[in-house]
């Protein structure tokens, strides 16, 4: 009877050590999944970002460009 409450306990205190190794393991994993999602929509604003700024260069140089293009028709100045 002692054995069998004994080999009981021991096979319960395997099941706990276990079963709490896998909960850290997940709880890592999910962790590490919320970093790398959290990287991929960084990464993809910083982009979104900078096509955003690179248009506003190309608009600004093309808005440059017409007001020298306006300013040399009003003064008649051909450089």
């Amino acid at each position: 009877m002692k054995k069998l409450i004994l080999n009981i306990l021991l096979a319960l205190a395997l099941v706990v050590s276990v079963t709490s190794c896998r909960e850290t393991k997940e709880g890592a994993d999910n962790a590490a999944d919320a970093v790398e999602n959290a990287a991929e929509e960084t990464e993809g604003a910083l982009e979104k970002a900078g096509k955003a700024i690179d248009n506003a260069v190309e608009e600004t140089e093309e808005a440059a460009k017409a007001t020298e293009e306006a300013v040399e028709e009003v003064t008649g100045d051909d450089n």
